[in-house]
């Protein structure tokens, strides 16, 4: 499946949160509040900031945007749900986005790919909540930053 230029900037032009269904994004938000003892608004403000980010990766495939720590908790979250992960993933970038682990995070790599990916979000007309931007994205599984990487070989 191929994402037409009209069908990402009727995405990208209403909110984010609109790219799941109200039942599964209230999942996913119910998880997020549950697992990691935050509000529901909280987790809402990262699932929609997540859900931002992956249509970010959908419009540039190929620039290994990153998400910041709050994003990745929701990028996690969304993970858990496969079907439902992967049928969004299809729908919004024609692939799979793989949630891929760097190297050391001891290196500035992943500071420097979450501003790239502010700016490709800013750029694509996303809405940016920069309280959920600061930090890097290296989070408790991977010890680094996590990308995407649409270099993943098919069927892998």
């Amino acid at each position: 499946m191929t994402v037409t230029p009209e069908r990402t900037a009727t995405a990208v032009a209403s909110d984010p949160r609109h790219l799941v269904s109200p039942d599964l994004f209230g999942r996913l938000v119910d998880r997020i509040a549950r697992d990691e003892q935050v509000s529901t608004e909280h987790a809402e403000r990262v699932m929609t900031q997540t859900l931002a980010f992956l249509q970010a990766c959908a419009l540039t495939p190929g620039a290994g945007l990153s998400p910041s720590r709050a994003v990745d908790v929701g990028w996690h979250t969304f993970v858990l749900h496969t079907r439902e992960y992967a049928e969004f993933c299809d729908r919004i970038a024609g692939r799979f986005i793989h949630h891929t682990p760097t190297g050391d995070s001891a290196t500035d790599g992943p500071v420097t790919a979450v501003g790239a990916t502010v700016a490709a979000m800013r750029a694509a007309g996303l809405p940016v909540d920069i309280e959920l931007w600061v930090s890097s994205a290296d989070c408790s599984q991977c010890h680094a930053g996590c990308y995407d990487s649409p270099n993943f070989p098919e069927g892998a």
